[in-house]
């Protein structure tokens, strides 16, 4: 029997992903474990691998395409099954045609909701707790295909603990592996909805996340359900004489219309209380809804297959003064092009506009005499199998410029400041559709030529896409070069939770002084972006003060 294989949603903020590279073609045979694709999310991109066996017989998004979260990704099956009833929607047509016929499962439920319980199902929605202010629900994500629930396997946080963004919150165990589980949002950890060594299904309320002190309590009562609409008001007489179906009746306000769904002269539609749940979960205005049942009456398949349509930006007329008449006026065609953002192109956006507008940046410059280090790369990469670059004696130098300066190794919270006494250096890689981090990690206790290979290895994995996110956290510093390009001097934003990062220039060559005498020289410019938090400025400037000395003065690094 065909199965269908979806979009699986591998973090808590992830909405949609994008197939980066199938590694698998229709008719394929597929061995569970078997690498079907590259799946791009808003972290990273992954492999994602078959929990099936069998053949191809699908492929639902192509390469380059973006899907949301369940949207069917491929189907495997027996060689030769005939899975048109799937790709034309004759399943889901027989599966509402079984609904119709057989009243008794869903209709006959939703008239019992609609009647017998309605007075229950409004006590409840009166109860309802409302959201406060800053409070963030976070949920069991589905971390496979396959996972219908995950087990709490250790909390690394507990209720009362500051938690930011990126703070690994607990170890969640799913149905192939146990995972690190990271917070998407900053706060106080209110409330913690399973314990550890508890199971529970995907979407159940894992913790709550806001302001400190804020009373939650409401929120955990109703299982995270919070209010959206005020209290049902009484019918009037007309809504009466639908009563023989049943409908829930959701109130217009004056200015909303939909003729489609509208009884005779009530200005209300009638919706099944299914269609309206589906509706409020999915945040849809259900008089927009076209209801395709019996007087119009909006049922669950409405709902689902609903697309707010957009409206039409209608350009202002604006007054233009008459242009003067010119021998020569040139004639050509306006032209605009709109190139999709990439889930990496969103996160890049999203993690640099808050950084930038959180952290206040202030920004020092030195220029470096690189005569030196230009002679010693000469000669350490005369050793046979070693390979030196500049860039790795910035790194080198960096990290040992930060065991003397502990506090630009640093991160702000909002009661203290973390003192990080490890050193793990992020170095910024341009890949094709933005910029990645990989992390070379106890860089202080690595030697050049270490660095150098490490560094090589994380970049080719992450212009290959091959980079795993844990090769991607715990920076505590960061270093972006863009010498290579013949850039001298320029700024980078920090990247959080780091305190600072550090811009390098290209080496140029230009007169320089020299005992007295300008003679020719090699000079370079770095500028570090600090956090005014957390680095004072002659805290900054001491710091490149070392830094200055440990390039200018290679051998100091090898000892």
């Amino acid at each position: 029997m065909a199965e269908i294989i979806t979009m699986p949603r591998l973090s808590d903020t992830m909405t949609e992903g994008t197939v980066a590279t199938w590694l698998k073609k229709v008719g394929d045979k597929i061995s569970e474990g078997d690498i079907l694709a590259e799946i791009e999310t808003d972290k990273a991109t992954m492999e994602f691998e078959s929990f099936y066996s069998g053949v191809l017989l699908h492929i639902g998004i192509q390469e380059g395409e973006s899907a949301p979260v369940d949207s069917v990704l491929a189907i495997i099956g027996e060689e030769g099954e005939d899975i048109a009833g799937l790709l034309s929607g004759d399943a889901k047509k027989e599966t509402a045609k079984e609904e119709k016929e057989t009243p008794k499962k869903e209709e006959k439920e939703e008239k019992e909701i609609s009647s017998e319980n309605k007075k229950e199902a409004t006590a409840a929605e009166e109860e309802t707790a409302e959201m406060p202010e800053g409070v963030s629900i976070i949920t069991m994500p589905r971390l496979s295909d396959t996972m219908t629930e995950g087990t709490v396997a250790t909390w690394l946080k507990k209720v009362g603990d500051k938690v930011s963004e990126g703070d690994i919150l607990a170890e969640i165990e799913t149905d192939k592996a146990t995972m690190e589980f990271e917070s998407f949002y900053s706060g106080t950890l209110l409330h913690i909805g399973i314990e550890e060594g508890q199971s529970a299904p995907v979407d159940s309320v894992l913790a709550i996340i806001g302001p400190e002190g804020t009373d939650v309590s409401g929120v955990v009562a109703n299982g995270g359900k919070t209010a959206s609409k005020p209290k049902a008001t009484e019918k009037p007489k007309e809504a009466a004489e639908q009563e023989d179906e049943k409908p829930v009746v959701v109130e217009l306000s004056p200015t909303t219309t939909n003729t489609a769904n509208t009884t005779s002269g009530t200005g209300r539609i009638f919706a099944s209380p299914l269609a309206k749940k589906i509706a409020q979960d999915k945040g849809i205005d259900i008089a927009q809804v076209k209801g395709s049942g019996e007087n119009g009456r909006i049922v669950k398949s409405d709902v689902e297959s609903f697309t707010p349509a957009a409206a039409a930006a209608k350009p202002a007329q604006e007054k233009t003064a008459e242009a003067p008449v010119k021998a020569f006026v040139p004639a050509g065609e306006m032209q605009t092009e709109e190139v999709k953002n990439s889930q990496m192109r969103k996160t890049i956006a999203r993690r640099l506009a808050e950084s930038k507008f959180t952290a206040p940046h202030y920004y020092l410059t030195i220029e470096i005499n690189m005569d030196n280090a230009m002679e010693s790369r000469k000669i350490i990469n005369t050793v046979p199998d070693t390979k030196v670059s500049f860039n790795d004696m910035v790194v080198k130098a960096c990290a040992m410029a930060l065991k003397k300066h502990p506090r630009v190794n640093s991160q702000w919270k909002d009661d203290v400041t973390v003192i990080n006494h490890h050193i793990n250096i992020g170095v910024a890689v341009a890949v094709e559709d933005g910029l990645v981090v990989p992390v070379v990690p106890f860089t202080d206790q690595m030697s050049l030529t270490q660095i150098g290979a490490s560094v090589k290895d994380l970049a080719a994995k992450a212009r290959n896409k091959k980079l795993q996110p844990k090769e991607m956290e715990g920076s505590t510093f960061t270093v972006s070069n863009l010498g290579m390009y013949g850039i001298t001097e320029f700024t980078s934003i920090i990247n959080q939770p780091n305190s600072a990062i550090l811009s390098v220039g290209a080496i140029i060559e230009k007169p320089v002084v020299k005992n007295g005498a300008i003679v020719v020289g090699n000079t370079m410019k770095v500028t570090l972006a600090c956090d005014h938090r957390t680095v004072d400025g002659a805290t900054g400037a001491e710091f490149l003060q070392t830094l200055r000395n440990y390039i200018e003065n290679p051998v100091t690094m090898l000892a």
